[in-house]
């Protein structure tokens, strides 16, 4: 068999399982479909999410779901402003040995496991919160000067909530950028919320099955570098995230008004690792410039800061994104 079968055939198999996955998680999560596509596709490219919505919108029962239907071990933590880092990562505690002499002992947090929800993320402390820098970007936990490796896959879902902001304290830009996705959960509407009534009240619980396993996962990733990226994506990404800087030749004349940072190298990786894991969903072996398109909200929109200016008008960060797409041009 050829490269080219071979290439094919596996696009094939991978786009088979994304939507097993889909429609394992669509069994339990009643609409949501754009935030169940986001989140599936950032925990195949190796990235993590970060929802923002209201409470009781299936943000929890969405992970999960996803725990259960990949076969992956999952853990929530709860975010207070009392909580510390070692109540995230672990701390050493003193035990004794099989001899019964006195040692200390790692002892392993919550944030060892595969599917982890921080919820709330924005009401625990900045020293809090910094302790999940190292276990998104490196996927592993520093104590004492001893690295201990996080299970692969490891996948970080966050949650905040627009509304209430008094008692919280707001990500900084570089626990911001660390995110893939940042994704805005929609309210249900009135078909949905009776489905939801159903399901929930009225029907039994639904038994998922478990249709990928953590090394598939793995595996899909693999495919995910092989996927043709044409000088022309890769270029058209790179403008797209010059465009979101005030003081460059590509942005639009909102950007250059209302922003004062725009967004960092990491954003063109996410918006071609998303654009790769949409193609393969579709059955290509090639990106486009739509699969660009599709994600840049969810990949732009956290990593643009406003100036004084774009803050006193209320001026919302996708708004620009769309100013952004429109103004540059793919070729």
């Amino acid at each position: 068999m050829s490269d080219e079968a071979k290439l094919a055939q596996a696009a094939s198999a991978f786009r088979a399982d994304v939507e097993r996955i889909r429609a394992a998680v669509g069994e339990v999560i009643v609409g949501q479909g754009r935030v169940v596509e986001c989140t599936v596709t950032a925990l195949i490219a190796g990235g993590n999410v970060l929802l923002e919505g209201v409470p009781g919108l299936g943000k929890t029962e969405l992970v999960k779901t996803l725990g259960r239907v990949l076969e992956l071990e999952f853990k929530r933590i709860q975010f207070t402003p009392d909580l510390m880092p070692a109540d995230i990562i672990g701390t050493k505690v003193m035990a004794t040995d099989p001899t019964g002499r006195y040692q200390f002992e790692f002892r392993h947090g919550p944030v060892f496991t595969q599917l982890l929800l921080a919820d709330e993320i924005n009401r625990a402390t900045p020293k809090t919160q910094s302790a999940l820098l190292e276990t998104m970007q490196e996927r592993s936990v520093t104590v004492d000067g001893t690295t201990h490796k996080l299970t692969p896959p490891f996948f970080v879902l966050a949650t905040q909530n627009p509304i209430e902001q008094e008692g919280t304290y707001p990500l900084p830009e570089a626990q911001l950028d660390r995110f893939m996705f940042k994704v805005s959960v929609p309210f249900l509407d009135r078909d949905e919320m009776n489905e939801v009534m159903t399901r929930t009240i009225v029907a039994q619980s639904v038994d998922v099955e478990k249709v990928v396993s953590g090394a598939r996962i793995l595996e899909m990733r693999d495919v995910l570098s092989k996927v043709v990226i044409a000088e022309p994506m890769r270029d058209y990404a790179v403008r797209l995230v010059l465009a979101t800087h005030p003081d460059s030749e590509f942005c639009p004349e909102r950007v250059k008004s209302y922003v004062r940072w725009g967004a960092s190298p990491r954003a063109g990786q996410a918006l071609l690792l998303g654009a790769r894991v949409r193609a393969l969903a579709e059955g290509r072996v090639h990106i486009s410039f739509e699969d660009l398109d599709y994600f840049a909200a969810e990949v732009l929109q956290h990593r643009v800061l406003l100036n004084y200016d774009g803050q006193a008008e209320g001026i919302q960060t996708k708004d620009l994104i769309g100013d952004v797409l429109e103004y540059v041009s793919p070729v």
